[in-house]
């Protein structure tokens, strides 16, 4: 759903996005090249530069076997806690070369 609210496809296409291997590395939208969130244990304030990092190194050829060839816009999409089924808090950040 996230990849949908984001605009990455069509309301209702996130599966087939991710199905068809669209959002893996070499796919036409790359996401989460250095494993995501989950994969750093979601430390709150240090998950958001964590991101910041990440797309910086990518825009700037700097980042090896997760590098997106080509990398000109990068954006990191961050949020925490819960009201309702909404994150409470939310920040969306976008870089390019």
């Amino acid at each position: 759903m996230t990849y949908e609210y984001l605009g990455l496809c069509p309301k209702g296409e996130g599966g087939r996005l991710v199905d068809e291997g669209a959002t893996k590395l070499g796919g036409k939208t790359p996401v989460n090249t250095s494993g995501g969130l989950l994969r750093k244990g979601h430390p709150v304030g240090a998950t958001g530069i964590a991101q910041i990092v990440e797309l910086t190194e990518q825009l700037q050829g700097r980042s090896g076997d997760r590098q997106v060839e080509g990398a000109r816009i990068g954006l990191a999409h961050n949020g925490g806690g819960n009201i309702g089924i909404d994150a409470a808090a939310m920040c969306v950040t976008i870089l390019s070369r």
